[in-house]
């Protein structure tokens, strides 16, 4: 893993037969994530984004919360 200014490499992985990729362990271990974790999956015409659905949860939630008062 390299990392500079907050931003990280973990290398290169591929696409399988099912469409399925491994993250790798560094990455999971970074960010917490474990077997059987949801996770949300984003783009633009860019590249794409994989987040945690508890983490953009909670943010969707403070944003309601704000709207509210």
């Amino acid at each position: 893993m390299q990392e500079k200014d907050g931003k990280y490499i973990f290398g290169v992985v591929k696409l399988g037969d099912k469409g399925q990729i491994v993250i790798p362990k560094d990455a999971r271990k970074l960010y917490g994530l474990n077997s059987g974790d949801a996770l949300l999956v984003l783009g633009d015409d860019k590249g794409m984004a994989l987040v945690k659905t508890e983490i953009f949860s909670s943010l969707i939630s403070e944003v309601m919360e704000g709207k509210e008062k």
